[in-house]
């Protein structure tokens, strides 16, 4: 079986000269171009170039980078525990059982990471309401996301002050009840505020920003786990709190989604935002108004977006139901293509023969490193080779990485007979953190959000985190158990699922490259959406009377 073959991007589209009496139809001074929607790769073509070093350009990535901090209060939240669970302090402390002193397994270790997916399952029940009534900068910074805030802080401060295990159960519930509204608004943002010739690599580059965090923390913990007071975990528990203020106190500086001032009638608004980030403050911009007529049409005044209550946009129709089975592929596939080991990284070195704890952690940091250098070559990829091709082949490597893996630690691990052979199942656990996040990292955020309509994507989302929560919560607390009890066989699942996720994507993922966000639509409706995804357009433009327009479009 051969897999999706990589695409240029559109507006980096094969082009060649018309030949004289090629095509009678088409005057011998045209221009040919092979693209994947020709409204789109005109606009691109013609009028003024959005320069990604002009001052509205970089306005639009401090912008965005206030979003991010919520990507990166995630990696921090979900690398934390990983690496206090490595230190002898913290098992000790909360009399928790070890493998052999490489970290926490066991029945307690699966509840205290599992309650967080809990408290995340919980929080996106209102995560999606929220988005859609105060918007998506709102869903950051409405009133009641101050709530979400100061609940994290609390959370932070409980777990940082806890004397036994039910403080940290307490603190991880309200900890992912918190986040989970956090994260819900911010990817919606970003997409619909990113130009979309750069939608890829800039939405791409928020969930990276979830490196940034898991960096921070298991740097953090390098210094304090050679601390033999309780400072060595608490002190990386405590960091918690500074994202999260980062993003509470500069997300009232930033400027809401156009689409969403649209949906609620504010449109001189929304047309000057989309015409200065967009633009570049030309608000006749081709590229602006063909979003702006493809926002008229799109998006609904009285959409279910309206009605906090009402999910059924997300199911009530072919096209419907196609987008929320995309954005739940990714949702699950992303927490069970073998990411979900990564929460017990310490527990996979002391498998493969590392017995030190200051060497455990160390080895936690370099992965960090490696695979947030994945996840950047990742997000630059995503507008050129494409989403379905870097899910397709991004998870058959997951897959060999993992296997080779399984095998090494199965030969070589515990017995030290062998130090070359442990040292090449670490090498590989490297090398699929690096994989995993070229593909995955990226893509995340991205694909869901863009899968999704406007009028159902904040619900959606918030969907899409429930489903996160719930394949998370799976990888959490069967995780410690399951390595505690079959350790390296455990990996053998992963490989096998891996597997058939490549199966599932070759034959059911959807290419969203190379469209707005509106222009997806045309995929979604037609009878085989894969099909209509990788299909490519040839067109023909000419000049007439000082307009570039299309005189010939045809399915290439």
């Amino acid at each position: 079986m051969s897999g999706p073959a990589p695409e240029k991007d559109r507006h980096e589209s094969d082009e060649k000269a018309s030949q004289p009496g090629s095509d009678p139809g088409v005057p011998q001074s045209a221009k040919v171009m092979e693209v994947l929607n020709a409204d789109y790769a005109l606009a691109l073509s013609t009028g003024p170039q959005l320069s990604p070093t002009s001052r509205r350009s970089l306005q639009l990535y401090a912008i965005l980078l206030v979003a991010f901090m919520g990507s990166l209060s995630n990696g921090f939240d979900g690398s934390v525990m990983s690496a206090v669970n490595g230190m002898e302090q913290y098992l000790t402390y909360f009399n928790i059982s070890g493998l052999d002193a490489g970290g926490g397994v066991g029945t307690v270790t699966a509840i205290i990471f599992g309650i967080y997916s809990i408290g995340s399952i919980v929080g996106v029940l209102i995560a999606g309401p929220v988005a859609d009534r105060f918007g998506r900068r709102g869903g950051m910074e409405s009133i009641f996301d101050a709530i979400m805030v100061l609940i994290i802080i609390v959370g932070a401060v409980v777990i940082t002050v806890a004397k036994n295990v039910h403080y940290l159960l307490a603190g991880r519930f309200v900890l992912g009840f918190g986040v989970a509204i956090t994260t819900t608004a911010a990817p919606s943002y970003v997409v619909e505020m990113s130009p979309p010739q750069w939608r890829g690599r800039l939405t791409g580059l928020y969930n990276t920003f979830y490196y940034s965090g898991s960096i921070l923390c298991t740097g953090i913990t390098i210094a304090t786990g050679r601390l033999d007071s309780t400072v060595s975990w608490r002190a990386p528990l405590a960091i918690q709190i500074a994202p999260a203020g980062i993003l509470f106190i500069f997300v009232y500086f930033i400027p809401e989604s156009p689409r969403w001032l649209m949906s609620v009638g504010r449109n001189d608004e929304s047309r000057q935002i989309l015409a200065k980030y967009h633009g570049n403050d030309d608000v006749n911009a081709p590229l602006v108004q063909l979003e702006w007529k493809e926002f008229e049409e799109a998006i609904k005044l009285d959409a279910s977006d309206k009605r906090w209550w009402d999910y059924s946009e997300l199911f009530n129709t072919r096209n419907a139901r196609y987008r929320t089975f995309m954005m739940l592929l990714m949702g699950f596939f992303g927490q069970w293509s073998g990411n979900g080991l990564g929460y017990f990284l310490t527990i996979l070195f002391q498998n493969a023969g590392v017995t030190s704890q200051d060497h455990r952690l160390v080895l936690n940091f370099a992965n960090t490193i490696i695979s947030a250098g994945g996840a950047l070559i990742g997000t630059s990829l995503t507008d050129k080779v494409g989403r379905r091709t870097m899910w397709f082949w991004g998870t058959l490597a997951s897959a060999g990485m993992l296997a080779i893996v399984t095998g090494c630690t199965a030969k070589f691990g515990n017995t030290g007979a062998n130090p070359t052979g442990a040292n090449t199942a670490i090498a590989f656990i490297f090398l699929f953190g690096f994989v995993y996040s070229l593909t995955y990292t990226p893509l995340q955020a991205l694909y869901p959000a863009e899968c999704l309509e406007y009028n159902t994507r904040a619900k959606g989302m918030a969907v899409y985190a429930f489903a996160v929560s719930c394949a998370s919560f799976v990888n959490t607390y069967a995780g410690p158990i399951a390595l505690g009890r079959i350790t390296w066989r455990y990996y053998i699942v992963y490989v096998v699922w891996d597997l058939f996720e490549c199966a599932v994507i070759y034959f059911f993922a959807v290419e969203t490259k190379g469209r707005t966000l509106e222009e997806l639509n045309e995929i979604f409706e037609d009878r085989n959406p894969v099909k209509a995804s990788i299909a490519k357009h040839k067109i023909a433009v000419v000049e007439k009377a000082g307009k570039t327009v299309i005189v010939k479009d045809e399915v290439a």
